[in-house]
């Protein structure tokens, strides 16, 4: 059973795969279309409104998310809702994406004659490019998919994914094109891990004073380790009389040094200028935690130098203290 039911997975997966492949060399003029029409409804004020019905109500709502989040501003309408009053919601600066695989969807097209009377312009995602939505739409984006993994044909499995990934793929494209940034990104994500890693700054993470061990170029190995110490730090940065970045000098250069055959004794009184990482990577303090992160993970070290614009030292970033103040 548990064999059949991984080969059972992978075959699920196989399929949505191809269906992803379809779905991308079908990508042309269409979906520049339907880029440059909602660029439009934006620069008007506007917004993407999504809708659907049954499953594909609930990819309008992903697709929605991700397009809000990204600098397109969206909403969703429940068709059924919207012909009930939901339609008061919409004006004529905005566009409509319609969302129906089959492109039959009894609620999809009775909003649409109401949608147009509103003013607004039609985008919409089938798999069927004959469809009776696509011959209403201004602009129609096929996805043609190929199967369902699921065995009957019937639930939405490889349609609902690829509809899903031509939504990412359109806010992206939007994202491009509206030159949005990661500060822009930020103000869209105050909350959680994500929104701290792009509201915090590496001023906010930083150790300071008595957290922040500082060493001139001629302090020795043990005034350095012991300098460690006292700062709790598995790291000193080793300043001039400015206090501009010279070097680093960790727990783990020692460590190395003496496992590869060092004398201890001589080491701990030669001048820590002999054995520092001169001209280390270091950040500016008005880099972003999530920038933080990725200098982490790209140069695979524990601990990184902050300077002010002036390329003066003024903290250290430990990678343990960014759990510490849930940034990851």
């Amino acid at each position: 059973m548990k064999v059949d039911a991984i080969a059972r997975a992978r075959e699920v997966f196989d399929i949505e795969i191809e269906g992803l492949r379809r779905t991308r060399d079908s990508l042309g003029d269409s979906f520049a279309a339907a880029v440059s029409l909602i660029l439009s409804a934006l620069g008007d004020d506007g917004h993407v409104v999504v809708t659907g019905v049954g499953k594909s109500l609930h990819v309008a709502e992903k697709i929605s998310g991700i397009l809000s989040s990204t600098g397109a501003r969206s909403f969703v309408l429940n068709p059924v809702q919207a012909m009930h009053g939901d339609l008061g919601s919409t004006s004529a600066k905005d566009v409509l994406l319609a969302l129906s695989f089959s492109g039959e969807s009894d609620e999809v097209l009775r909003l649409i004659p109401a949608i147009r009377r509103h003013g607004l312009k039609v985008i919409s995602m089938t798999g069927n490019a004959d469809s009776t939505l696509a011959k209403l739409s201004d602009v129609h984006v096929a996805i043609p998919c190929g199967r369902e993994a699921c065995p009957f044909g019937m639930a939405p499995t490889t349609s609902a994914t690829a509809t899903m990934a031509m939504g990412d793929a359109l806010a992206m494209a939007l994202l491009d094109a509206q030159k949005f940034e990661i500060s822009d990104y930020a103000l869209n994500h105050p909350a959680g891990a994500i929104g701290r890693a792009l509201v915090m700054k590496a001023a906010d993470v930083m150790r300071t004073g008595e957290r922040l061990p500082l060493v001139a170029p001629a302090a020795t190995v043990m005034a350095t380790l012991l300098a460690m110490t006292k700062a709790q730090s598995g790291s000193a940065i080793v300043v001039d009389e400015s206090n501009r970045l010279l070097g680093i000098f960790t727990d783990g250069d020692f460590r190395r040094k003496v496992s590869a055959g060092a004398d201890g004794q001589a080491l701990l009184v030669q001048p820590i200028s002999s054995h520092m990482t001169a001209s280390p990577m270091f950040v500016y303090d008005d880099v972003y935690a999530a920038d933080l992160l990725k200098v982490f993970e790209r140069r695979r070290i524990d601990d990184l130098p902050v300077c002010d614009r002036n390329g003066r030292v003024v903290g250290l970033v430990d990678i343990q203290d960014l759990p510490r103040v849930k940034v990851i």
